[in-house]
């Protein structure tokens, strides 16, 4: 925990730097807000800029969510390879990306492709994390919970073994979260039961996210992000009790960075 705390205070100290764009490809019809909320709590995170692009039958509730947030769409109902090549325009702007949260739709293709055209650092996240098996992810850090393994565990021994087969970090999400890198696992030891409603995970993705593209390595971003989730997950708790929101979690983490 020290080393964290000391690796938050740098990240609080340089504030004034260039804190970096984030870009989020995520959401669809049925899944429409889950764009606004990785974007909200990267914004509460630090970073500069944060980009949602999406489909257009969900671009106005995007768009609409936070004047604080910016939107690009691309057509159709689902991300497909036509959508592929607007989001590679856009990882060209961005210093980290966010591929997945609300994802119900997504051609598989599409989304490997896309993961494998993006230069710089990934977060993968719940329904893209299948499809991202076929993908390069040695720039990339994934969210899987328990039900989201079982895709992994069907292609590798073990978690431990995909990292060091593939080059990617994992944090694992679950009663207590896990970071996963180079075979090795490491526990996070902040959080509270609550922590399990609706929105936690878009919200770990876009905390993770924020402290890529303001300059972190994968493993630290991976541990730091988790470590940031809990402790405001513990403040929003305090303060709200068990109706908790995932937007309350997110207006908790200026003061845990603080």
């Amino acid at each position: 925990m020290g080393r964290l705390q000391r690796t938050l205070s740098n990240i609080t100290e340089e504030s004034g730097a260039d804190n970096g764009c984030i870009g989020i490809v995520a959401g669809s019809v049925d899944y429409p807000n889950q764009p606004a909320i990785v974007g909200r709590a990267a914004l509460r995170t630090g970073s500069d800029h944060v980009r949602a692009v999406v489909t257009e039958e969900i671009y106005e509730i995007v768009a609409g969510h936070d004047p604080n947030l910016l939107a690009s769409k691309y057509e159709g109902e689902r991300f497909d390879a036509v959508a592929v090549e607007r989001v590679v325009e856009v990882s060209e702007w961005a210093d980290a990306m966010v591929i997945g949260p609300g994802f119900a739709d997504a051609e598989p293709g599409a989304v490997s492709e896309a993961i494998d055209r993006i230069d710089v650092p990934i977060v993968v996240d719940a329904i893209a994390i299948e499809p991202a098996l076929e993908a390069d992810l040695s720039n990339a850090i994934l969210t899987p919970n328990e039900s989201e393994e079982d895709a992994i565990a069907e292609s590798y021994e073990s978690l431990e073994a995909f990292t060091r087969e593939t080059g990617a970090v994992l944090t694992f999400t679950g009663d207590t979260d896990e970071i996963i890198a180079d075979g090795e696992r490491t526990k996070n030891e902040t959080g509270t039961s609550a922590l399990t409603v609706a929105g936690t995970g878009d919200t770990l993705a876009g905390i993770t996210a924020s402290l890529l593209g303001q300059g972190s390595d994968r493993e630290e971003a991976a541990e730091l992000g988790a470590w940031i989730l809990g402790k405001s997950g513990e403040l929003a708790t305090a303060e709200h009790g068990p109706g908790v929101l995932a937007t309350d979690v997110i207006d908790r983490i200026p003061d845990t960075i603080r």
